[in-house]
C-alpha cells in the first residue's frame, strides 16, 4: 500500500480514534484506493502506533462498510458499492431530517450565524474548486443542527455512514450538483431561523437526497 508521507500522526491518549480517523480519511479522500491492500506493519510504520488500535480501527472500518478483511488472508479497501451508497444515503438523509427538527426550536442566532459562515465557506471553497475544503465545511453546516439537537443516538449513525457517501460525495463537489447545495443551505437556514420545524426538516433531506443522480453513474460492486 502507498504509505503517506506523514508519519506519527496519532496522538497516544486516543489512539483507536486517531487510528479509525486517520485510515477513514484516507479511504476516503482516496490516498487509498478501493482494493488496496492494507498491511498491519505498513500502517504501523505511518500511524507510529501498535498493531492492537490499528486492528480495532479495521474492524469498525469494516462494520462502516469501508474495508473488508479476509480472516487469516488479507484487509483491503472496500470497492465503492452503490448498494451500500443508496443504503447510507438514506440513513443519512432521515437522520440529517431528525437533527435538524430537534434543533430547530433550539437554535441560537450564534448558532444561525454558524450555520451561514459554514456555508459561506462552504460557497467559496467550490469556486475554488478546493474539494476538501468543502467537505470540511458542509460538515461544519450540518454539525450544527445535529449538536443542537442533543441526540447521541443521530450523531452515532451518522459517524457509521457518512463516510460511505463522502466517496461520492467528493466527485459530486466538482459538480453543478455540488453548487446547487449552496442555495439549499440557504434555504435550511431560512427556515430554521423562520422556526418553521417541518420546512426546515424537509429541506435538510431534500439537500442529502441529492446525491441520487450521481448513484446511477457510479462504479458498481465488482465483488467476486
Amino acid at each position: 500500500m502507498p504509505v503517506p508521507q506523514s508519519r506519527g500522526l496519532v496522538s497516544r491518549p486516543l489512539l483507536r480514534e486517531s487510528a479509525y480517523q486517520a485510515i477513514r480519511d484516507a479511504i476516503v479522500d482516496g490516498t487509498l484506493a478501493p482494493g488496496e491492500r492494507l498491511n498491519d506493519g505498513d500502517l504501523v510504520e505511518w500511524l507510529g502506533i501498535s498493531r492492537t488500535p490499528i486492528r480495532e480501527a479495521l474492524a469498525r472500518l469494516e462494520q462502516a462498510g469501508l474495508v473488508r478483511t479476509r480472516p487469516g488472508h488479507s484487509t483491503t479497501v472496500s470497492p465503492l458499492d452503490v448498494r451500500a451508497v443508496r443504503a447510507a444515503q438514506s440513513v443519512t438523509a432521515a437522520m440529517h431530517e431528525l437533527a435538524v427538527r430537534e434543533a430547530v426550536p433550539n437554535l441560537s442566532s450564534a448558532e444561525l450565524d454558524a450555520m451561514r459562515e459554514a456555508n459561506a465557506r462552504f460557497a467559496d471553497a467550490l469556486r475554488r474548486n478546493d474539494v476538501g475544503a468543502a467537505l470540511a465545511a458542509d460538515d461544519d453546516f450540518h454539525a450544527v443542527a445535529v449538536t443542537a439537537s442533543a441526540n447521541q443516538a443521530v450523531r452515532s449513525v451518522l459517524e457509521q455512514f457518512t463516510p460511505v457517501l463522502r466517496r461520492l460525495e467528493r466527485q459530486r463537489f466538482g459538480s453543478l450538483s455540488g453548487r446547487s447545495s449552496v442555495a439549499q443551505h440557504e434555504r435550511i437556514i431560512e427556515l430554521c431561523a423562520a422556526g418553521d420545524v417541518e420546512g426546515a426538516a424537509a429541506a435538510a433531506r431534500a439537500n442529502w437526497q441529492t446525491l441520487a443522480p450521481l448513484l446511477d453513474v457510479a462504479p458498481a460492486d465488482d465483488t467476486e
